[in-house]
Formats: structure tokens, C-alpha cells, sequence
């Protein structure tokens, strides 16, 4: 692929030859200039609850010894991803960014990678599942046989068949008639969620799980009389889905209205933040979701040297709020980016910086990270990495507020459970 980092190699190639013919010398990095990292996140919009912990994470890796190497520019992406593919070109054309960061669903990973791939400039990116990521920015997301894999983009988190796994090892700790009901959105999570091939329903239905997907539905609606009808008509008493904060907000409300009473919701996104359950009052008591990160992970930085216990109750004692679970991949990600550039060689050679992406492999606030292909097809054994994946239940504490009690762990039993699953009042 002919990239604009290829032709501007190509050029500069040209002009150090020129150079060397006339006795000049060729400009260098400046003794103890800083790396700069680009870091592009949904800091405002309905998926701001997922940037809640970036200020406090960039100001940790910037006090820490490695840290002390690099810059860091943000761009809000608004939640928006036209906007996130234009802030990712601003922070290349403009700011000459060495290595981009992104976070936060595809509606920001998708454009920022697919930016940084057609740019040539190395990107690492993260909190989204990989077949949303991956799958999603092909040209033809039908055909496998036309998926390639991506020169300069690199993704690290779980996939549909990890989320599969987990919620139905919750639900099968309850008596039910496994009915399902999704509710997923037309954006890029909800399409790949709820495609009928490699969505949740093959997993679902192997597992003797029936699900009822009524239809795609725009964010911020405020109507989901159709979704409720179509989940009475299936007597579903499981909900699932991918939705944003306020949609589920309204969409459980309608639901309590009408008298529905599933014996479990277990929905992504929506379900990751004690803000967005403490918001819905006694009515958040034992929903559930997944959990990608939490103080009982058994994994510590390698920036400060902190276990996930002590740097969840350091964001709680700077800024007086719960942890969050993008704490810890978004720590994870200045972890992994301070490590590759210490490997790169040339920090301004991007193919360099590639190519130390692609050979990471290091322990993680998260877990491990190293892109050699486990648990991944062969199609995305270049560009993706899987990281473990946990369930939780969210449950009311004396005097007020919530705690996150992790009551599944098959797939990763090194993380200690608190609990077990327990049915909806």
C-alpha cells in the first residue's frame, strides 16, 4: 500500500542524498526532545462517561520517569466519529504526532485507525470488541475472504465470543426460561452485536439461549414501546444490548412502567459507569454487565509500579470519584505506548514504530499485552490481542452508592470473584 508516510520517506530520501552531495547535514531530533503521542477521545457527547478518567491518566504518565519522555495532545472527538477521523488528521498533518492513542467504541477507534492506516502513522487503540474494530473497517464486512489485515493500526481488548461466554455463565447461575431480548442500536457496536451471523445470537443459541432482536434503533431515542412489545410477545425475561447511557436510562424506565420484570439485564456500555446506575436510584440494584477491569484485577503498571487496587483508590483520592473501568485501559495504553517507543529505534520512522508495536509483549495494569496472535484468527493474528474478560453485578451499599461485585470469572480465574449472580427483584 502506498502511503503518505511512503511517499514522504521516499522524499526524504531524495533530499538526504541531495544533502550529502553538497556536504550538508541532514536535520536530527533535537537532544531530549519529547516523543509526542496523540491521543484522540470522546471527552464530551453521550460517551463522555468513558473519557472521565483521561485527565487524571495523562497527568499519571506524565509525572512518572517514563512519562517524562513524551508529550501528549488531545482531541476531543466529541462522540462523534466524523469528527474523531478529523481530529486524527489534525493531529497528523498538524501536530506531527509520532504515535496515536484512541479509546472508546468504534464510533471512535474505527475512524481514528482507519485515518492513521491511510496516513501511514503507527496507532494503537483499545475499548472496543475486536470484531466491531476489525471486521468493521473492511471494505466488504460480508466477505472474509477480502479482509487484510492493517499496515500501521493495532487493537487490544476481548470479542463477541469472550462477552458471549460471560453473560451466559451469569445467566446460567439463575433459573430462567432463556429468552432473550437485545436491544441494539444503529451504530457500529449495535450492527455488530446484533448481526444475526456474527453477533451475539450463534453464541446464544449454542448455548440454548433464543433471542428476540426487535430491530436497530437510533441513539438518544425516547420511545422503545416497539422493543418492549416485541420482548412481551417472546415473554422475554433476560435483556441484553449495547446502548449508550441515556437510551437505557429511558428505556428502563418505560420498561418498569409497563410492569416487566426480567430476572436479569446484563447490557454493555450502559452498565459500565457507577454514575449511569447510581443515576437510576434503588432501580440499579443487580444490573449487570461486563467487566473489563476492576481493583481485584491482579495486575499492577509498569509506569508506577501500582497494583489496579491502588490506582483505582488513587483516582478516588484525586478527584473524589468511583473508580471507572476505563481507568485501567486507558493507564494501559501510555503503558504500552511508553514501551514501544523505548523499543522503536527511530521514534520518527513510522514503519519502526510498527513494527515495535506489532512485537510488544508486556504485563499490563490489564493483563498481557503482546500481538502474537492467541485466542485470534489467523485473519486478525496481526492487529489484535485479546485481554481478559470478567462479570459483574451492580449492588446497592449501606449509606448510598454502588459497588461493582465480579460473579463470573471462567474465562480468567485469576481474577477473584466477590459474589455470585443473583435474580432481579
Amino acid at each position: 500500500m502506498f502511503t503518505r508516510r511512503k511517499f514522504l520517506r521516499g522524499t526524504v530520501a531524495t533530499g538526504l542524498t541531495l544533502a550529502a552531495s553538497s556536504h550538508l547535514a541532514a536535520p536530527a531530533l533535537a537532544q531530549g526532545a519529547k516523543i509526542r503521542l496523540g491521543y484522540v477521545s470522546p471527552r464530551t457527547g453521550p460517551l463522555a462517561s468513558f473519557a472521565e478518567s483521561d485527565d487524571w491518566n495523562i497527568k499519571t504518565f506524565l509525572a512518572s520517569e517514563a512519562g517524562r519522555n513524551f508529550e501528549v495532545v488531545v482531541k476531543d472527538s466529541q462522540s462523534n466519529p466524523n469528527r474523531a477521523a478529523e481530529v486524527a488528521k489534525e493531529l497528523i498533518l498538524s501536530d506531527g504526532v509520532k504515535l496515536m492513542l484512541a479509546a472508546s467504541t468504534p464510533e471512535n477507534t474505527n475512524p481514528v485507525a482507519g485515518v492513521c492506516e491511510g496516513e501511514g502513522v503507527p496507532c494503537i487503540t483499545t475499548v472496543a470488541p475486536w470484531q466491531p474494530w476489525f471486521i468493521g473497517q473492511q471494505g466488504n464486512p460480508r466477505d472474509p475472504a477480502s479482509w487484510k489485515p492493517f499496515d500501521y493500526a493495532f487493537h487490544y481488548f476481548w470479542g463477541m465470543e469472550d462477552v458471549i461466554r460471560v453473560y451466559t455463565a451469569m445467566w446460567d447461575q439463575l433459573s430462567t426460561d432463556k429468552a432473550v431480548g437485545g436491544l441494539f442500536p444503529n451504530d457500529a457496536d449495535g450492527n455488530a452485536w446484533g448481526d444475526p451471523e456474527t453477533g451475539l445470537r450463534p453464541g446464544l443459541v449454542e448455548r440454548g439461549y433464543a433471542l428476540t432482536n426487535p430491530g436497530s434503533f437510533q441513539n438518544l431515542s425516547d420511545d422503545f414501546s416497539a422493543q418492549i412489545n416485541a420482548f412481551k410477545a417472546a415473554k422475554a425475561d433476560i435483556i441484553t444490548g449495547v446502548v449508550i447511557p441515556p437510551d437505557f436510562a429511558t428505556f428502563w424506565a418505560q420498561l418498569r412502567q409497563q410492569g416487566l420484570t426480567p430476572k436479569a439485564v446484563t447490557v454493555a456500555k450502559a452498565l459500565l459507569f457507577p454514575q449511569s446506575v447510581e443515576a437510576l436510584g434503588q432501580a440499579g440494584h443487580n444490573l449487570s454487565s461486563e467487566v473489563w477491569w476492576s481493583p481485584s484485577h491482579p495486575f499492577s503498571s509498569t509506569l508506577t509500579g501500582k497494583s489496579s487496587a491502588e490506582l483505582a483508590a488513587d483516582f478516588t483520592a484525586s478527584t473524589g470519584r468511583p473508580w471507572t473501568q476505563p481507568i485501567g485501559f486507558v493507564h494501559s495504553l501510555f503503558e504500552v505506548a511508553a514501551n514501544v517507543m523505548g523499543r522503536a529505534g527511530d521514534v520518527d520512522d513510522g514503519d519502526a514504530v510498527a513494527e515495535a508495536v506489532a512485537a510488544t509483549d508486556m504485563a499490563t495494569v490489564v493483563g498481557k499485552v503482546a500481538w502474537n496472535g492467541a485466542g485470534v484468527p489467523d485473519f486478525a493474528a496481526r492487529n489484535v490481542c485479546k485481554t481478559p474478560l470478567t462479570g459483574g453485578q451492580w449492588r446497592m451499599k449501606q449509606g448510598g452508592g454502588y459497588d461493582l461485585v465480579i460473579v463470573e470469572n471462567g474465562g480468567a480465574p485469576e481474577i477473584p470473584t466477590g459474589g455470585s449472580m443473583e435474580a432481579l427483584a
